[in-house]
């Protein structure tokens, strides 16, 4: 078979507004600290008022489209399906993935009426993010979206957790699920927030499936999510019971770096040290650096190395993105150390 693409994820498209604000900001907008809130278009302008004179930086954003950009940036090849307004915004989020060598859907037809989505990201000076998530668009993502052709021509098919949220967009993750299980393209997702575990479990179950619908290549999630999936904190349960959702389970945390769980084996792959700015976009990079190097040929060890690296310079700086010019300089060192490690 022929690949298109080395990773096709579906999404929701959301344009960030990041603001840096004090843990008292937070308390008195009734904003819940380091989790992902849904919210209407009445609580947005509430929150709006809040953050009235403060500084916002715009990028694209959603959390699958953080990751296929990411892996772009690393030279792979994205399609990402998603949904966005006839609105600026809309304009925005589209040009923004045309701009990184992402193919779309959203070029093929006009985008309907309404309001794109957005994401509104509260980062306090203890680095934790802090999102309120008005879906606009986004909450109407379908199986139109799909295009069943590319599903089929990629190595990855990946589907955010957030989806679970949506009905329609969950069912059109599933129908997508299907396609690329039936073509033989490795299943991928996350757990996205410990909110979708705790109230959208049965969509975020049936993402990473079963003995009929076929179980995942590679799941993605971080400690705090982990734990609340297993119902522990002792890591060693952890470990045996996330191992069983998945061939590969890549557990990241933190400031300790990674855990990747496959086969019966647990590495453990440290951190780069680094001072942490703002913890948004860290786990939608190392998703996508990880997928990047998997789907070029190397090891699973080799790919924590460089999503630990990249998610640490996101973290290292405010913003859920990276300038090309530092991704250029981390793919430098992973060829380096390739290269060191293969003599």
């Amino acid at each position: 078979m022929t690949t298109h693409h080395d990773l096709y994820a579906i999404g929701n498209a959301l344009v960030d507004s990041e603001y840096e604000v004090s843990d008292q900001l937070l308390l008195d907008a009734g904003v819940a600290k380091r989790h992902m809130t849904l919210i209407d278009a009445q609580r947005r302008t509430e929150l709006l008022r809040h953050v009235q004179g403060v500084h916002a930086r715009r990028t694209g954003g959603g959390s699958a489209g953080n990751t296929v950009v990411a892996l772009a940036q690393l030279g792979g090849r994205a399609f990402y399906s998603c949904r966005v307004a006839d609105d600026e915004l809309g304009a925005f989020y589209t040009q923004d993935l045309l701009t990184h060598g992402v193919a779309t859907n959203l070029s093929a037809s006009r985008a309907p009426q309404g309001q794109t989505g957005i994401c509104m990201v509260m980062v306090t000076p203890d680095a934790e993010r802090s999102m309120s998530t008005f879906l606009g668009a986004t909450a109407d993502i379908d199986a139109s979206s799909l295009q069943p052709a590319d599903i089929a021509k990629s190595k990855v098919y990946y589907m955010e957790g957030y989806l679970a949220a949506s009905p329609k967009g969950m069912e059109a993750a599933l129908k997508g699920r299907a396609i690329a299980r039936n073509a033989g393209v490795a299943l991928a997702t996350t757990l996205s927030d410990m909110t979708m575990i705790n109230f959208c479990r049965p969509g975020l179950d049936a993402m990473v499936g079963n003995a009929e619908t076929g179980s995942l290549d590679f799941l993605f999630c971080n400690e705090e999510e982990a734990q609340v999936w297993c119902g522990t904190q002792d890591l060693a349960e952890i470990c045996r019971k996330m191992a069983a959702q998945a061939r590969v389970v890549c557990l990241t945390r933190s400031a300790k770096g990674c855990i990747v769980l496959e086969a019966g084996q647990r590495i453990e792959v440290p951190a780069t040290p680094v001072r942490a700015l703002d913890t948004n976009g860290a786990g939608d990079m190392f998703a996508g650096a990880f997928l990047y190097a998997i789907t070029q040929g190397h090891s699973h060890s080799e790919a924590a190395w460089l999503a630990n690296r990249c998610a640490a310079q996101v973290v290292s700086q405010c913003g859920n993105r990276l300038l090309q010019a530092q991704v250029d300089e981390l793919k430098l060192a992973f060829a380096e150390r390739l290269k060191s490690t293969n003599r």
